[in-house]
């Protein structure tokens, strides 16, 4: 039986009234991913024995201490390249195979603080590195749509884990698309704050410039009490701005007359196609009948977003890696000299798409190719982000696909990297601009779910859940 709550809200309720205990609800929960999660592969590591223990503390709680917990009992998967005291965090590496944090990242702190259960970590990308959960080192998962497809990535993972119905929900990291893209893939809901809204205190860092965490869920009032929790000031992160989010009721009113919604011409021309199209356009004319306003924009930089990302990020991940060396932590090869360790510990420890991105940085950041690629890049991601912006001159928040293609079997584009980076070509412009994403199922094409992609100006979350709900009132699309 998967989880039993259609909500966040009525699980915690459940629980408050006395209906059932924290510690049922985590054991259904453990039950669930131990009678499914041999075929859809979706997590790292299951810590039952803590997580029981825990639900019995929270049971134990008083009255007044459980109101003060907006999740209470609610059985929370974390991906595994977020620290947990106590747990591995592996980022599905060979290289941190049996790496245990000595402390708890700042949101797993905040999810421990609001009642949450974490209940294991979920596979990934191997450091986050991927759009289909295919890199890691343990394995890969699959979508439970349909188990010959890839979930996408990296948070594939995390997005399978509530797809399954294994949790009430689970944590991601996105980078250029990884909780939006997998959420899209999976029926589900993923949310991309904007840069710098959650803190990054105890996430692995892939590209530090562009990395954030978020929810993933079932539904989307869930994703605004995830954001609830997890959001806010933390002296740790420098990057951290300390805007917290409140989710209202006003979110979720299911009116978005007047709303102004931009469709950009650049997301819905060549290479996408009709399975994902169609439900689009459907959905478009149906936000029309409810009295949202749709008009076209554009974001004339899209084009150079793709190679843009791939430039910043890979630069950003062979700096953030070089630290993992044998010397100081991770795995470490037998060798007797200095330079034999290090060569032989990251050729052993990485996997083939780590070790593609660590050149390809390395490479971007010589001497000579500086100026010609990475400064370029980053030029680039100024335009886009000026897009952006005159795009919501005239518009509140702007549509898309999520990706150009339902879930794809898994080994389709393992062999071909291009192929593989072109389907995160919808997300990525998000990311470089800082701005927050939403992806919420709105149709399918047979079994395979079709995701829709919100985009809104920087810390206009509340607009995101507006629009997501609309669509979610309308079943989906």
């Amino acid at each position: 039986m998967p989880f039993p709550f259609s909500t966040i809200d009525e699980g915690v309720q459940q629980i408050r009234s006395g209906a059932t205990t924290c510690r049922a609800t985590v054991e259904q929960s453990i039950e669930t991913i131990n009678a499914g999660d041999g075929l859809i592969h979706a997590f790292i590591s299951v810590d039952a024995g803590r997580a029981i223990e825990r639900a019995a503390e929270l049971d134990a709680l008083s009255q007044a201490e459980k109101a003060r917990m907006p999740l209470l009992g609610m059985p929370v998967a974390v991906k595994d390249n977020i620290c947990t005291r106590g747990q591995r965090t592996t980022c599905a590496s060979k290289m941190l195979e049996h790496f245990v944090p000595p402390y708890d990242a700042t949101v797993v702190e905040s999810l421990h603080n609001a009642g949450a259960v974490i209940v294991g970590k979920t596979n990934m990308d191997e450091f986050a590195m991927g759009s289909s959960n295919e890199t890691s080192y343990f394995g890969g998962t699959r979508n439970p749509r349909d188990v010959t497809r890839t979930p996408g990535g990296s948070s594939g993972g995390s997005a399978a884990a509530v797809a399954a119905g294994f949790v009430a929900a689970a944590l991601g990291s996105d980078t250029g698309g990884s909780i939006r893209q997998p959420c899209g893939h999976c029926g589900v809901v993923g949310l991309t704050p904007t840069y710098g809204m959650v803190s990054r205190y105890g996430l692995v860092a892939f590209a530090s410039s562009l990395d954030q965490i978020g929810p993933i869920v079932s539904n989307v009032r869930d994703a605004g009490r995830m954001l609830s929790v997890i959001s806010g000031a933390d002296a740790r992160d420098a990057t951290c701005a300390g805007k917290p989010f409140t989710a209202t009721d006003d979110i979720y009113k299911n009116d978005i007359a007047g709303l102004r919604i931009g469709l950009p011409r650049e997301y819905f021309g060549g290479g996408l196609s009709d399975e994902v199209r169609r439900p689009i356009e459907k959905l478009t004319e149906r936000l029309r009948d409810r009295g949202a306003v749709l008009l076209e924009v554009s974001l004339p930089t899209l084009r150079y977003a793709i190679a843009a990302y791939y430039i910043m990020c890979t630069a950003e991940a062979s700096s953030n890696l070089a630290r993992y060396d044998g010397v100081r932590y991770g795995f470490r090869s037998p060798q007797r000299s200095l330079p034999e360790l290090y060569r032989e510990t990251r050729r052993q420890g990485f996997g083939a798409e780590v070790k593609r991105r660590i050149m390809l940085g390395t490479y971007v950041l010589s001497h000579g190719y500086y100026d010609a690629y990475y400064l370029k890049a980053a030029k680039v991601r100024t335009l886009i982000r000026n897009d952006f912006n005159d795009a919501f001159g005239s518009c509140d928040l702007i549509m898309s696909p999520v990706a150009p293609t339902c879930a794809f079997k898994i080994g389709e584009k393992s062999d071909d990297p291009l192929q593989m980076y072109l389907t995160d070509i919808y997300t990525v412009s998000a990311s470089l601009a800082g701005i927050p994403g939403l992806s919420v199922p709105c149709g399918a094409a047979g079994v395979l779910p079709v995701g829709v992609q919100f985009m809104a100006p920087q810390w206009r979350e509340d607009v995101l859940l507006k629009a997501g709900y609309a669509v979610e009132c309308l079943g989906g699309g």
